[in-house]
């Protein structure tokens, strides 16, 4: 019994069989891949990049819009944040309405009466803390919705976003909203 050597009953491997294609000549090589390092029309060629460049950009902004994975920067990628923001979406949050309601007491702060401003500054501060309350109550249901769907070790780190997601009015929110309002994720 040999110890490297081949059993008598194993069969040599057939040789294999030459390729049909030669191999081409260096000089045949860099004749097929000879262009012009520079373009003969300079304009043109710039014209062509930047119409690249601006077709995927477009295509990169739509995606991100539509919010596939793919194009989401890192904070809003997974399938947790999107349950996030379907959960956002779906909600009706009163911190939609903070946008507006600055605006409302921004233009009532400009009435020349005291009685006026001070009415406009309590209006304000109330209603900050209606919506503080309002995202402390999102942050809970949605840490108790995720821990249902994902588990225990998803649902914590979620609170935050969704809460900067709901103070945004639903037009202005990217990527755009893709659930329906009262049309919570499964």
């Amino acid at each position: 019994m040999a110890l490297f050597s081949r059993s008598a009953d194993d069969k040599a491997r057939p040789e294999p069989e030459p390729e049909v294609r030669r191999t081409p000549k260096q000089s045949e090589q860099v004749a097929r891949n000879r262009r012009p390092l520079v373009p003969e029309d300079r304009r043109e060629a710039k014209r062509q990049v930047q119409d690249k460049m601006r077709a995927e950009r477009q295509k990169a902004r739509l995606g991100f819009e539509r919010g596939e994975d793919k194009y989401l920067p890192p904070r809003d990628k997974g399938p947790v944040r999107k349950y996030v923001r379907d959960f956002v979406d779906a909600r009706l949050s009163i911190g939609t309405l903070a946008m507006p309601m600055m605006i409302v007491v921004l233009v009532l702060t400009f009435i020349n009466d005291p009685q006026w401003r001070m009415i406009a500054n309590l209006v304000l501060w109330a209603f900050v803390a209606v919506v503080v309350l309002d995202s402390i109550l999102m942050a809970w249901q949605l840490r108790r919705a995720i821990r249902a769907k994902f588990g225990q070790k998803d649902a914590k780190g979620h609170g935050w976003y969704a809460t900067m997601r709901a103070v945004q009015l639903p037009f202005m929110r990217m990527p755009k909203p893709q659930t329906k309002l009262f049309r919570y994720p499964e």
